[in-house]
């Protein structure tokens, strides 16, 4: 019998909330549809995993992953917090459907929630997820891009700015990692992460790479980190987080700690390194200034939604 659904499905699939033994299944689809998209895989299982661990996020009522007849996964969604949602359909079951129900879903859970706004992020690339955002009243508002740096030879690292230091994450540097980041963010970020969350997508994953990276320090306290991931297949560095504590800006620091980070993944055999940024963080012409170009880029869409309790 089919499972019973939230939601109206086309005609041969199912449904029922993600759970952890979920992780690998999902992970596929997710890869499958980056590599009809760009080519190739950027996202790690680890990276699944950290979304379904997410404190605000309840997998039984906050997630959703649709099958066909055979069992095998064709797109799954979640919603985190009643603000934010993540949809993904396999490039197989795409046309059906899916996709649309995937949104009316989401949309009913964030009301249920009583959010009166759900926003989602899409490539630019992926026109037909974009015509449906559309259609369903959601406007942009912030454009992400992600960058690369070609490293056919080894980077060059300046001297930090007096007074200033810097190695390797450690041991330890997690909770001082954590205040500076979400220090650095806060202009933007709508909330402040609880750490339990914070670690689990960053310090605590599979893919953290503390020997690639930096933090730097003066006067005993952390001012700046780069913390960076190595995703076993995607052939390249990814930066995954970029800060520098506000009175220490403009120094330099970021310049210093990125190009650290880059030698330090030459080193290990990565020719690219990439990073995302967006338009609210001011940072594109910083990267820039590093010798970063656009590979590709994305766009936050958001809705004001009616109905929510």
């Amino acid at each position: 019998m089919p499972d019973p659904s939230p939601v109206p499905l086309p005609i041969g699939y199912r449904c029922r909330p993600a759970t952890a033994d979920d992780v690998a299944a999902i992970h596929g689809l997710v890869a499958s549809c980056e590599r009809a998209l760009h080519g190739g895989a950027a996202t790690g299982a680890d990276s699944i995993a950290a979304d379904l661990a997410r404190p605000e996020l309840d997998p039984r009522s906050d997630t959703l992953l649709v099958r066909d007849d055979a069992g095998v996964p064709a797109g799954w969604g979640w919603v985190h917090g009643g603000r934010r949602s993540a949809i993904d359909v396999h490039p197989g079951h795409r046309g059906r459907g899916l996709g649309s129900s995937l949104l009316t879903w989401a949309e009913a859970r964030a009301r249920q929630t009583g959010s009166a706004r759900l926003v989602q992020s899409l490539p630019d690339g992926d026109t037909a997820a974009v015509r449906l955002l559309r259609s369903r009243g959601y406007a942009p508002f912030v454009t992400e891009w992600l960058l690369e740096i070609a490293m056919p030879t080894e980077p060059a690292v300046p001297e930090p700015p007096p007074g200033v230091t810097v190695r390797p994450f450690r041991p330890g540097d997690e909770r001082a990692a954590y205040q500076l980041t979400e220090d650095a963010f806060g202009a933007w970020q709508k909330r402040r992460k609880p750490y339990e969350e914070w670690a689990r997508l960053t310090v605590e994953r599979a893919t953290f790479a503390p020997a690639l990276s930096p933090v730097a320090f003066a006067a005993g306290h952390m001012v700046g980190a780069v913390l960076a991931l190595d995703v076993p297949g995607s052939g390249e560095g990814y930066i995954d987080r970029v800060a520098v504590r506000r009175d220490h800006r403009g120094r330099g620091i970021a310049r210093v700690l990125l190009r650290e980070s880059f030698r330090a993944f030459h080193r290990h055999g990565r020719r690219t390194c990439v990073l995302w940024t967006h338009s609210a963080t001011d940072a594109l012409s910083v990267y820039r200034r590093l010798g970063m170009t656009v590979r590709r880029s994305s766009t936050v869409y958001g809705r004001e939604l009616d109905g929510a309790r």
